[in-house]
This record gives structure tokens, C-alpha cells and sequence, in this order.
């Protein structure tokens, strides 16, 4: 019977998990190196981006701690 919902649970988290990569991938890493390289298509303020960065970690670590706080209702 927990078994099911066991993994119910861990795709869930997982789902979040993801969520989390890909928020931080293309809020913080892509902008970034878009305008490390200079391939960025309009000029953006550097300050912007750093805020953008910030913002996009914040809440892909409070989605990644959420899914972790999830795994803690696993039953044996």
C-alpha cells in the first residue's frame, strides 16, 4: 500500500526537482553566458541580469528544498 504511494512522492519530488534545474538553467546560467559570449540579442544592463540571476537561484533552491521536504512523508 506505501509503496505506491512512495512513488507517487518520489516522481513528484523529482518533477520538482527538475522544475528547480530549469528555472536556474535558463533564469541564471543562460542570460549569463549569453552575455559573457556577447550573443545576447539586445543590450542588457549587467545589474538586470545579476538581479535575474539571483532571483531565478532563489527560487529554484526554495523549489529544490521543497521537493527535499517532500521526500521526508516517504513511509517504510
Amino acid at each position: 500500500m506505501f509503496l505506491v504511494e512512495n512513488e507517487r512522492t518520489k516522481l513528484t519530488a523529482s518533477w520538482l526537482n527538475t522544475l528547480a534545474t530549469a528555472i536556474i538553467a535558463a533564469g541564471a546560467f543562460a542570460p549569463a553566458i549569453a552575455i559573457l559570449v556577447g550573443v545576447s540579442p539586445m543590450p542588457i544592463e549587467s545589474a538586470r541580469v545579476i538581479v535575474l540571476a539571483i532571483a531565478c537561484v532563489v527560487v529554484g533552491n526554495s523549489i529544490h528544498l521543497g521537493a527535499r521536504y517532500l521526500l521526508g512523508s516517504l513511509r517504510e
